[in-house]
């Protein structure tokens, strides 16, 4: 049994400070450290400057503000709420949970929340570090970044964009340069993220400055099928932000607070808004400087080359942002067709719509929206990047989520973010979440402790092999040894293989 750390041991000095951290069930946490300089004032869209550091001891025993983002009381009936009061623009903090502030070089796990790139948190309680640093004996660490128009409002080349991958970035050399004193090894470092977290995850390991600081990568939902803006688009959108935000200029809209911005951007939610596809009013940009590719391409080559990489999705990811929407349960299967048309061009869509309805007995049209969108966004182009990468003889670990969640009759499926309570196994964090009402407690607990140890091993070894799971194999050219996560879990050959085939065929 761990032993809490004793007061002498609760204050740690690092190379930026000392902290004064606390003792939680037998770890030691540090909460609301800043890890760059806050971006407020003239550094408002501004790339994040390392911060200075502080004199004396630092309390650290209360989490920062979350970044700035839509709040809405009560929460969501999917998730009951990602991200919550208090918000400000003074948010980059990180938290920090291990068993010891010793010289044992434990493995680090960094962790990126996801969010839509509008909202979430690092210190939200199901991101809590303490299940992996207890049960892995690894140092974890939770981070807070600029998001919606704070962190992704592309305001021209003398300004740049994706100040969030900055925020990104000296998080990382943060960690590289302070987590040794905290216990950590920092030549092993593990980035993972989900959604928008893991597209974050894979920018940043591509990126030219993070080279040789990334391990490993774990890549959960990562929506790489959007079409990322470049420069011009991206310039579009802010034009349409600035006349939603009553500005004429950037020097009238820093003179903002940040609520009308958050405001501003709830209306380019409807502007941007499309039937059929998942509202995003905020997206990485393709400038060059800071983002010269698609994050999925970034782990082609480069710097993200010789890295570890493990990728997953969830059987029904759309679910989470349609399945209880009135309108979409009333699609009909000729405006599916439509939608379809979109992507497999006119002619096509109605073999398409036929070949995902076989998919799934008794579908009805808005099942099929469902499982085109999940593919085109998520599975697709995940499996696009497994492909690649085996070709290269650079294999990846990839498996697909599978148990479905019995709420709301079963409409959600296995949606997005539903693998996350079982890949920290921390359901008690999740109390607040309605999507897990009714899970049968000893399938949701055996099948949490399987994929929290293989996430384990494969931040420790690179290798998921650890926990009982059966055998987890890499995707290869050969076999497409995909695990799939289930009541009953094991690895199948080619389990997007329909996904895979049908894709291969689209024109946009």
């Amino acid at each position: 049994m761990a032993h809490s750390p004793s007061d002498d041991q609760l204050v740690v000095d690092l190379p930026a400070g000392r902290l004064r951290g606390a003792a939680e069930g037998g770890l030691l946490v540090l909460r609301g450290v800043p890890y760059a300089e806050p971006p407020v004032g003239d550094l408002r869209w501004r790339p994040a400057r390392p911060h200075t550091g502080w004199s004396g001891i630092r309390d650290a025993t209360a989490d920062g503000p979350s970044a700035p983002q839509p709040y809405q009381e009560g929460g969501d009936p999917v998730l009951g709420g990602h991200g919550a009061p208090p918000f400000d623009e003074d948010c980059l903090t990180l938290d920090v949970w291990t068993p010891a502030a010793d010289g044992a070089r434990r493995p680090v796990l960094l962790w990126i929340h996801g969010g839509g790139f509008v909202s979430g948190s690092g210190s939200l309680p199901g991101y809590c570090g303490a299940t992996f640093a207890r049960d892995g004996d690894l140092v974890v660490v939770s981070i807070n970044y600029r998001l919606g128009p704070l962190g992704y409002l592309c305001l021209g080349p003398g300004e740049g964009s994706n100040h969030w991958l900055t925020d990104q970035l000296a998080a990382l050399c943060w960690v590289r340069e302070n987590i040794a004193s905290l216990g950590g090894d920092p030549d092993c470092i593990t980035v993972a993220g989900q959604s928008g977290g893991a597209v974050s995850t894979a920018a940043l390991a591509g990126h030219p400055q993070a080279q040789g600081l990334i391990k490993r990568v774990i890549l959960q939902s990562p929506p790489f099928g959007l079409d990322l803006p470049g420069p011009d688009a991206a310039l579009e959108r802010t034009a349409a932000f600035l006349e939603l935000a009553g500005v004429e200029n950037e020097a009238e809209l820093r003179t903002l607070p940040w609520p009308a911005l958050i405001g501003a951007g709830l209306g380019l939610f409807a502007r941007t808004a499309r039937w059929g596809y998942w509202p995003t009013p905020f997206l990485p940009v393709i400038d060059g400087p800071t983002l010269p590719r698609h994050p999925a391409e970034a782990l082609l080559s480069g710097a993200a080359a010789g890295i570890d990489v493990m990728i997953g999705w969830t059987r029904e990811e759309a679910a989470f942002g349609f399945a209880l929407d009135a309108g979409y349960a009333a699609a009909t299967r000729e405006q599916v067709i439509e939608r379809i048309a979109e992507t497999f061009g006119g002619a096509r869509a109605p073999a398409v719509y036929a070949a995902y309805a076989r998919s799934r007995p008794g579908a009805r049209p808005h099942d099929v929206l469902m499982d085109l969108i999940t593919d085109e966004l998520f599975r697709a182009p995940a499996v696009r990047l497994a492909e690649a990468r085996a070709a290269l003889g650079r294999p990846v670990r990839a498996y697909q989520f599978d148990l479905p969640t019995p709420a709301y009759e079963g409409r959600l499926g296995a949606a997005h973010c539903l693998e996350l309570p079982f890949v920290f196994d921390n359901f008690d964090q999740w109390s607040h979440a309605p999507f897990l009402a009714g899970l049968a407690p000893a399938v949701r607990d055996g099948l949490a402790h399987a994929m929290h140890r293989a996430w384990i091993g494969f931040v420790r070894t690179g290798d998921p092999n650890h926990g009982g799971l059966p055998r987890w194999d890499p995707y290869d050219p050969g076999t497409r040894a995909t695990m799939r996560f289930d009541s009953v879990t094991g690895a199948l050959d080619d389990l997007a293989g329909d996904s895979r085939l049908l894709h291969l065929t689209r024109v946009t």
